[in-house]
């Protein structure tokens, strides 16, 4: 995690990203991608003004759009058959169920990590400062216990492709 802005919820996901990203470029500057989600789409949001302001690549993460309603389809359907062509029903419906949207499980697993932190499983910050102040803090916590040789890591996060420690034979 290079960077966290916590505001208020009454301030726009789409404006918070112009605060946090100001100066990103001067603190980054090998930084030159996002991978934003859905809702920096439009006009001057978090896409557009990136990509004017910052003139970085921005691909936005979303889900596959439903070509038309299905009773739409239905009659498009029907009047391709009374034309005599065949209508393959697999490419014109959207696929249904869960789907893994590329990039966005990274922020996904992120966000897991960091409520890992009994303090951070809820919202109980009264000032913004203290809430990025415990992000750092999770993240800090996080990078350490993944730098520290597996065999000293606490139980639970020990990976499972580790040898097992013999109580008996481990030196303190």
């Amino acid at each position: 995690m290079l960077k966290v802005k916590v505001h208020s919820a009454k301030l726009m996901d789409h404006e918070g990203i112009k605060t946090l990203l100001r100066h990103a470029g001067e603190q980054f500057p090998r930084l030159s991608h996002l991978w934003p989600d859905g809702g920096y789409r439009g006009e001057n949001k978090g896409k557009d003004w990136v990509e004017k302001v910052l003139e970085w690549s921005v691909e936005l993460v979303e889900r596959p759009r439903k070509p038309a309603p299905e009773k739409v389809l239905m009659k498009w359907a029907a009047e391709w058959a009374k034309e005599g062509k065949k209508v393959d029903w697999q490419k014109l419906l959207a696929p249904r169920g869960f789907r893994v949207l590329p990039r966005r499980w990274v922020v996904e697993r992120s966000l897991a990590w960091i409520c890992h932190n009994r303090r951070m499983a809820k919202d109980y910050e009264r000032l913004c400062a203290s809430g990025a102040a415990f992000v750092y803090a999770a993240m800090s916590r996080l990078m350490v216990s993944k730098a520290v040789s597996p065999h000293l890591r606490p139980f639970h996060t020990v990976s499972r492709n580790c040898p097992k420690r013999d109580p008996e034979t481990a030196t303190r």
